[in-house]
C-alpha cells in the first residue's frame, strides 16, 4: 500500500487566499490537497477538513503549513492528534518542527496533553477570576429571578424611549434580560411595537462552541449546565442547534454599537460560566461573528 502525503490548508473568512498554504504544501510533496474558509475555533461545521480525514487511510501523513491551521484549542488539537493516531495517520507540519513520525514528534505528543490540561487549568481559573471581578466591579449579574420580575418596568422604560442599554442600567440587570424580556413581550404581543423595534438595529449571527466539563469525576453536573444554558439562550436570543447532540450553536442577536455587542458577549460568557459553576463544572465558549469574522475564546 503507497502512503500518501495529503495536505490540508485553512484560512478564516477574513484573510485573502489559500494560495501560499497550497503552494507551500505542494512543495512538500502532497498531491492531494483539501482546502477551506472557515474559523479554526472548532473541527465541526469545516466540511473540506471532515472529507480530508475521511479521504486518508492507514500509513498516509496529514501535512498542514502550522498546526494552528487544525485548531486554536490545544484540547481539541490533542484530540485530534489522539484519533489520527489510532488510525495510524501521522501529522506533519512544514513550518514547525513538528512531526509525530519521528521520535521528538512522539515527544511532542506527550507535551501535548501536558499543555492542553494547563490551558483547561488555565481557563478555569480565569472562569473564577473574572466572576469575582464582575462581582465585586458590581458588573455580574448573575441569572436572578429579579429579572423576569421587572418585566413591567422594562417595557415601560422602552415604551418611553430609554435604549436597552440605559434600560439594563437603570434596572441594575443585565443586556441579556432586557432581551430576554422584551422577546417573551413580542411574542405575547405581536401588534404591539415599541420604540425601536423598527429602527436601523443590527442583527449579529453569532456561531457559538460550547464544551462543558466536570471539574471532577465526583462531579455529574455538565448536561444540567448545558441545558441551564441552552434554556437561558433560547428565552433571550433567536437560537438554533444544528446537531442536537453537539456543542454548535447559532445565536442572532440584536444590537446597536460594537460596544454592545462586545458586552453581550461578555455577558454570555460570564452567565454561562456561573452555570457551570453552580454545578462544579467548567466551560469552554468560543464564538465567532459571523459576518465580520471577529472571534471571542
Amino acid at each position: 500500500m503507497t502512503m500518501e502525503l495529503v495536505g490540508y490548508a485553512r484560512v478564516s473568512t477574513t484573510d485573502q487566499d489559500l494560495t501560499h498554504q497550497v503552494e507551500v504544501l505542494t512543495a512538500a510533496g502532497c498531491r492531494k490537497i483539501f482546502s477551506e474558509k472557515v474559523s479554526g475555533t472548532k473541527k465541526e461545521g469545516r466540511q473540506a477538513f471532515d472529507e480530508c480525514l475521511d479521504y486518508m487511510r492507514d500509513g498516509d501523513t496529514l501535512v498542514v503549513t502550522r498546526i494552528d491551521r487544525l485548531s486554536r484549542s490545544l484540547r481539541d488539537l490533542q484530540n485530534l492528534v489522539y484519533d489520527l493516531e489510532q488510525k495510524n495517520i501521522k501529522l506533519r507540519a512544514t513550518e514547525q518542527a513538528i512531526d509525530t513520525a519521528s521520535a521528538s514528534g512522539k515527544a511532542f505528543l506527550d507535551m501535548l496533553g501536558v499543555f492542553a490540561e494547563f490551558e483547561t487549568n488555565l481557563r478555569q481559573e480565569r472562569q473564577r477570576e473574572g466572576i469575582a471581578q464582575a462581582k465585586q466591579q458590581g458588573k455580574y449579574k448573575g441569572r436572578k429571578p429579579t429579572a423576569r420580575a421587572k418585566t413591567v418596568e422594562a417595557i415601560e422604560l422602552v415604551r418611553a424611549g430609554f435604549t436597552r442599554d440605559s434600560v439594563a442600567k437603570q434596572l441594575n440587570i443585565g443586556k441579556a434580560s432586557v432581551y430576554r424580556i422584551l422577546k417573551t413581550y413580542r411574542l405575547q404581543n405581536p401588534d404591539d411595537i415599541l420604540p425601536g423595534e423598527r429602527s436601523a438595529r443590527k442583527i449579529a449571527t453569532l456561531l457559538i462552541e460550547l464544551r462543558v466539563e466536570n471539574n471532577t469525576k465526583y462531579v455529574r453536573g455538565k448536561s444540567k449546565v448545558r441545558t441551564d444554558i441552552e434554556n437561558e439562550w433560547n428565552w433571550s436570543f433567536d437560537m438554533e442547534k444544528p446537531d442536537p447532540k453537539g456543542n454548535n450553536y447559532i445565536l442572532r442577536v440584536p444590537y446597536e454599537t460594537e460596544k454592545e455587542l462586545y458586552e453581550l458577549v461578555d455577558e454570555l460568557n460570564r452567565d454561562a460560566a456561573y452555570a457551570a459553576e453552580m454545578r462544579y463544572c467548567y466551560i469552554e465558549l468560543d464564538v465567532v461573528h459571523q459576518e465580520t469574522g471577529k472571534i471571542w475564546n
